[in-house]
C-alpha cells in the first residue's frame, strides 16, 4: 500500500474544506446556524456553537478620527490621534482607486456575496500546493469585518482573537460578513472598508493616505497612485514606500498589470504607469501628531492633563485618552498666539535655553481665569539645555514642575487679610532693620505657632522706621509684614491665600502657617500666583485657571461645560486697598519703579526667597495678570549667585525680584498689552486707605497746650513726647505729630506730640529718609488725598 504523502494529505484537505466552505456559504446566505459533522477534525461542535451565539448583525464603532487642540485665534496647536484619519464619501474618492483596490483585492466583488466560495477555493488550492499563503481569499467584505473587529479590540487577548489563524474566527468573520451585506450595499461597503483601512507609515484611510504620501485628495488620483495604495493594504508595513520603496513598487506594479489582465486599464496605461517612480519625496506630508510635535507643547501637554483628569471622556485615563485622539474632537484653548508671543519674545530676550538657572511666566486674564500664554526659557525635549518639565504649573499635572518658594510675593496676602480685617492702609508699625522676633507666638487657625529660640529677621531693603504699610511694601520690609502678619494673624492670611487659589505646587496641601508665612512659604508656581493676583485685578473675582474654552464633538456641537468658572471670594473694597498699595510698589521709591511702563495702572510685588535661590516678580493690569520666575532647579536647591541667566554669572547684587525677574515681567507685559486700551484701577474708598479715622486738627505751630486742648476738642487725647526734636519751628511748639496730620486717627486714639527747639534740619521720625522716595514732601500739596497719602510729609 502506498503511504500518503504530505502533499496528498493537503489536496485532500483542501477539496474536504471546499465542500465545507459551499456548505457553510449557502447556510450563511440563508442565514442559517447547522452542525458539520462530515468536517471532522475542523472543531466542528465548537463551530456550531460559534454560529448559533453570533449575532445577525455587526455592530462597529465609531471611526477613530483624529481630534486638534486650537488655540485662541482658531489656529493650530496641534494634532491628536492614534490614527491619522479624515473619513469621505465614496463620490469623494477616485474612480480608478475604486477600480484598483477591487481588481488586486476582491475582483468579482459587485457579482458575489459576502463569500466568493470560488475565489476562496482557488486561494486554498494554491496555498496548500505552495504550502503557505501566496494568496488570500477574503471578500472585501470579510476584510471589513475582520478590520472592524481588530479596530473595536481593547485589550491584548481581543486583538488576539479578532486576527487569529483558526477556521472558528474564520467562520464567525463569514457570519458577520453576510449580516453586512444585507445592512448595506455595495458601495457603502466599499465606502467603509476604504475609510477604515490602513495605508501605512500612521495614514488609516484613503483620503489620510492619499494627502500624505502624494499631496492630494482621494478624488484626485491617478492610475499609478491608487495601484500604489490599493497594494499596500495587503501588507501596510512591508510594502511602505517611505522605508521599502523597490518592494512598493513592485507591490504596485503587480496591482497595475492585475488591472490590465482585468481589462481595467490599457496595455499602454499600464506600461506608462509602471515606469513611474513609486512617489515623489518632495510631496511627502507628515503629520506631526501630539503636543510634542505641536507649536507649544508644554501649554499643549498642561491642556491634556486637565482634559484626561476631568473624567468627562472616560472612567480611566487610558479611556479618556482614547477617546480624546479618536473622536474627532476640536479642543478651543485660551492661548492667545499673540501674548504667548510676548511672553516667549520675553523670555528670549532676557534668559537663554543654556542657563543654568530657569526662567518662566504665566499670563492670566483677570475676571475669566484664561491662561493666556506660557514661556520657559528651556525648550520641549530631551536633548541637551531641553526639557519635558513645564516650570509654570504644579506637579499634579503632567510634566509640571511643581513651583519654587515665592518670596514676598506672598506679602500680598498679608495686605489683603490685614485690610479685610479693618487695618487701614496707613497702619503704622516701627520696623528696624533686625527685629527679635526669638520664640514669638503668632495665632494661627488651630492655636499658635511659636518661632525658634535665635530668630532674628533681618530687611533685605532699605528703608526701615515707622513705616505704613504703603511705605512697607514699596520698600518689600520684612520686619513690618512680620509684626503685621502677628497682629492679624496666620489664619486669616491663609484664608485669604488659599481663597485665591494658593496652594502648596508639589502636595496640593493648603500652605503651611509658619512664623515666617508672610516671606513666603510652601512652592508655587507662576501659573497660581498669576491667577491669584488677578483675583486683584478683578475686584476680589477668583477664577479657577481655564486652559478649555470649548470642546466640540465631530459634528460641531458642544461636550461639557468648560470656560470661566468664577466666585467673589474678597470683597471689592479689600481687593482695591490691595491693589491701592500694590501699586506704590511701581511709583517711584517703590522695590518695582523702574519696571512701570505705559498709560495704564499697574501694581505688584517682587519676591526673593532665602538664600536666593528663586526670584519672583508678580503684577497686573485691570487687563492681564503675570508672574515671572527665575530659579535655581538643581536637585540639591542652590542660590542663584554664581549661575548663568541671560548667558552671564549673576553676582550676589543683581539676584534680586526686581533686578532678575522683572524685566521679563515687564517686557512680557509690555507686548502682550501693547495696542490695548488705557486702563486704570478702581480707587478705594477713604476707610480703606485710612482706615475708620477722623481728621486730626492742624496743630503744628502751637504751644502744647493748645494742641492738647484742640485735640481734646476733636475726640482725641494727647501726649508730649520727651525731650526735643530739631525743627523749623519756633522753640517749644509742636513740631509735628503722630499719627501725622494726613493720615487722621479713628476717634479716642492718642495723639503724640513731638515739641520743637528751634533748629531746622530733622525730618519726622516717622518718614523714612530715601531719595525720592514716599517721606519726601511733594511741593504745593492739598489737604490729604488718597492720591498723595505722605503729602506734607507731616
Amino acid at each position: 500500500m502506498r503511504v500518503r504523502e504530505k502533499g496528498d494529505r493537503g489536496v485532500v484537505q483542501s477539496v474536504v474544506l471546499f465542500l465545507g466552505v459551499s456548505v457553510l456559504s449557502g447556510a450563511l446566505a440563508a442565514g442559517l446556524a447547522i452542525p458539520f459533522a462530515g468536517l471532522a477534525g475542523f472543531g466542528t461542535e465548537k463551530t456550531a456553537e460559534t454560529l448559533q451565539d453570533l449575532p445577525v448583525e455587526l455592530k462597529t464603532d465609531p471611526l477613530a478620527v483624529k481630534s486638534k487642540m486650537v488655540a485662541a485665534d482658531g489656529s493650530l496647536i496641534a494634532d491628536l490621534f492614534e490614527q491619522n484619519r479624515i473619513p469621505v464619501k465614496l463620490g469623494q474618492v477616485a474612480p480608478i482607486m475604486r477600480k484598483a483596490i477591487v481588481s488586486i483585492e476582491d475582483d468579482r466583488f459587485y457579482q458575489h456575496g459576502a463569500l466568493d466560495a470560488k475565489g476562496t477555493l482557488r486561494a486554498l488550492i494554491r496555498n496548500q500546493s505552495d504550502g503557505g499563503v501566496s494568496q488570500g481569499g477574503s471578500s472585501i467584505t470579510q476584510q471589513f469585518v475582520k478590520l472592524s473587529l481588530i479596530e473595536k479590540a481593547r485589550t491584548e487577548a481581543e486583538v488576539k482573537a479578532a486576527t487569529a489563524e483558526t477556521y472558528q474566527r474564520k467562520i464567525a468573520e463569514l457570519r458577520y460578513a453576510v449580516a453586512v451585506e444585507k445592512q448595506f450595499s455595495k458601495d457603502e461597503i466599499l465606502e467603509k472598508y476604504l475609510n477604515l483601512a490602513n495605508f501605512g507609515d500612521g495614514a488609516y484611510g484613503i483620503e489620510a493616505a492619499s494627502q500624505h504620501y502624494f499631496s492630494v485628495h482621494a478624488s484626485q488620483l491617478n492610475l499609478q497612485q491608487a495601484a500604489m495604495l490599493a497594494g499596500l493594504v495587503k501588507n501596510p508595513t512591508g510594502y511602505d514606500p517611505t522605508n521599502s520603496p523597490k518592494r512598493a513598487k513592485d507591490r504596485r506594479d503587480v496591482v497595475i498589470n492585475r488591472m490590465k489582465e482585468l481589462n481595467v486599464v490599457t496595455a499602454k496605461q499600464a506600461a506608462d504607469a509602471i515606469r513611474t517612480p513609486v512617489i515623489d519625496p518632495k510631496k511627502l506630508q507628515k503629520v506631526p501628531n501630539g503636543c510634542a510635535s505641536g507649536r507649544y507643547p508644554f501649554y499643549c501637554e498642561w491642556v491634556m492633563s486637565k482634559l484626561v483628569d476631568s473624567k468627562l471622556f472616560g472612567k480611566t485615563k487610558k479611556d479618556s485618552e482614547h477617546y480624546i485622539k479618536t473622536a474627532g474632537l476640536t479642543i478651543k484653548t485660551g492661548l492667545d498666539p499673540r501674548i504667548q508671543a510676548a511672553a516667549q519674545a520675553s523670555i528670549n530676550k532676557n534668559a537663554k535655553p543654556t542657563d543654568q538657572a530657569i526662567s518662566a511666566v504665566t499670563i492670566v486674564e483677570p475676571g475669566t481665569g484664561i491662561v493666556k500664554a506660557m514661556a520657559q526659557n528651556r525648550k520641549y525635549g530631551g536633548g541637551k539645555n531641553e526639557t519635558a518639565y513645564n516650570y509654570n504649573t504644579e506637579k499634579s499635572y503632567a510634566g509640571g514642575y511643581g513651583g519654587f518658594q515665592n518670596g514676598s510675593t506672598m506679602k500680598a496676602f498679608t495686605i489683603a487679610a490685614a485690610i479685610q480685617k479693618g487695618f487701614p492702609t496707613t497702619h503704622r508699625i516701627n520696623s528696624p532693620d533686625t527685629l527679635d522676633l526669638s520664640n514669638a507666638r503668632f495665632p494661627t487657625c488651630d492655636g499658635y505657632t511659636q518661632a525658634g529660640d535665635d530668630y532674628h529677621p533681618k530687611n533685605s531693603t532699605k528703608g526701615g522706621g515707622d513705616l505704613t504699610m504703603v511705605q512697607a511694601a514699596q520698600h518689600s520690609t520684612n520686619t513690618y509684614f512680620l509684626q503685621l502678619s502677628e497682629q492679624v494673624g496666620l489664619c486669616q492670611i491663609a484664608k485669604v491665600a488659599a481663597a485665591l487659589g494658593m496652594k502648596d505646587g508639589q502636595t496640593g496641601d493648603p500652605l503651611q502657617q509658619v512664623v515666617s508665612m508672610t516671606l513666603g512659604v510652601g512652592l508655587v508656581t507662576p501659573l497660581m500666583l498669576s491667577n491669584a493676583y488677578a483675583t486683584f485685578a478683578a475686584r476680589g473675582k477668583y477664577c479657577v485657571p481655564v486652559s478649555v474654552t470649548a470642546v466640540l464633538n465631530s459634528s460641531g456641537k458642544p461636550i461639557g461645560n468648560f470656560g470661566p468658572n468664577c466666585k467673589q471670594v474678597i470683597e471689592a473694597k479689600v481687593a482695591d486697598g490691595t491693589t491701592y498699595v500694590l501699586n506704590k510698589v511701581l511709583e517711584p521709591g517703590g522695590t518695582g519703579a523702574h519696571l512701570k511702563f505705559g498709560p495704564s495702572d499697574l501694581a505688584g510685588k517682587t519676591g526673593t526667597i532665602n538664600d536666593n535661590k528663586a526670584v519672583w516678580f508678580s503684577g497686573y493690569s485691570s487687563r492681564l495678570a503675570a508672574a515671572s520666575v527665575v530659579a535655581d532647579v538643581h536637585p540639591t536647591s542652590r542660590t542663584l549667585v554664581g549661575q548663568t541667566h541671560d548667558g552671564s554669572e549673576l553676582s550676589f547684587s543683581e539676584v534680586s525680584g526686581s533686578g532678575v525677574a522683572g524685566p521679563i515681567w515687564e517686557d512680557a507685559m509690555r507686548g502682550a498689552l501693547k495696542g490695548l486700551p488705557t486702563t486704570h484701577f478702581t480707587q478705594p474708598d477713604d476707610k480703606t486707605v485710612r482706615g475708620d479715622v477722623k481728621d486730626i486738627p492742624s496743630v503744628v505751630g502751637l504751644s502744647p497746650q493748645d494742641a492738647t486742648t484742640k485735640l481734646q476738642e476733636a475726640g482725641f487725647t494727647a501726649q508730649v513726647a520727651p525731650g526735643l526734636v530739631k525743627s523749623g519751628e519756633q522753640a517749644g511748639t509742636v513740631a509735628w505729630t503722630s499719627p501725622r496730620q494726613s493720615d487722621g486717627a479713628p476717634e479716642g486714639s492718642n495723639i503724640t506730640l513731638y515739641i520743637s527747639d528751634g533748629t531746622k534740619g530733622q525730618q519726622p521720625p516717622n518718614t523714612p529718609i530715601t531719595p525720592g522716595g514716599p517721606g519726601k514732601p511733594k511741593p504745593n500739596c492739598p489737604p490729604w488725598n488718597p492720591k498723595y497719602p505722605n503729602c506734607g510729609g507731616r
